[in-house]
């Protein structure tokens, strides 16, 4: 079956995240002078992302015995955009995609400032058609409704078009409910009883879909 259009989730999939936070908590942690335990605990409690950092570093500051206010560490998150880098092979895969006539699309949650700001900074403004971002629309991923809008906004229908996510949660069954096929990339969460149509081994392996 031909291929119309790809739709990628953002971060942890276009966007290393991954990587992005590494590089702002090595900032983080210097312009504060935390300790060496605050970046690999942070990181185990925001769980890539589904822990509000809300409530993240008030309990790293109780955690650790911080003299820090927990506001102002927190006021510095939105500084992490700054370091945020594409996913290896991202770019590539994308020119290709478009070189043959493919639409792509983002679906991605999060705040729209902050997720318009990543596809910046990682170059990939220019390279997608268009970018649903949960806060923008009033709806999240994993509600189907989210997956049929960026199809409807594309010009797709599902049957012709593939969903790249790394969440179990996210990019797995709420494509599959509106007739997507789901591509998952292992970067974060391990698959619990998740069935994806496809495992990819990284971004490359989406050419061959």
């Amino acid at each position: 079956m031909s291929i119309h259009a790809v739709l990628f989730d953002l971060d942890g999939t276009l966007h290393d995240r991954a990587a992005t936070l590494r590089a702002w908590l090595a900032e983080h942690t210097r312009q504060f002078g935390l300790p060496d335990t605050y970046a690999p605990r942070f990181l185990e409690l925001e769980d890539h992302g589904y822990r509000p950092k809300a409530q993240v570093i008030p309990q790293l500051v109780q955690e650790l015995g911080l003299p820090h206010d927990p506001q102002t560490l927190l006021d510095t998150y939105a500084h992490h955009v700054r370091h945020a880098v594409p996913m290896p092979h991202a770019h590539a895969v994308l020119r290709e995609l478009r070189a043959r006539g493919v639409r792509v699309g983002v679906v991605t949650n999060g705040w729209e400032d902050l997720q318009r700001a990543c596809a910046d900074r990682c170059g990939l403004t220019d390279l997608i058609d268009d970018l649903v971002i949960s806060r923008a629309i009033g709806l999240s991923k994993p509600d189907p409704a989210i997956y049929q809008l960026a199809l409807n906004r594309l010009g797709v229908s599902a049957q012709h078009t593939w969903f790249v996510g790394d969440s179990p949660r996210n990019d797995i069954a709420g494509p599959q409910a509106v007739g997507l096929r789901a591509a998952w990339l292992p970067t974060t969460h391990p698959l619990q009883g998740e069935a994806p149509d496809v495992i990819l081994r990284d971004l490359r392996d989406v050419l061959g879909l």
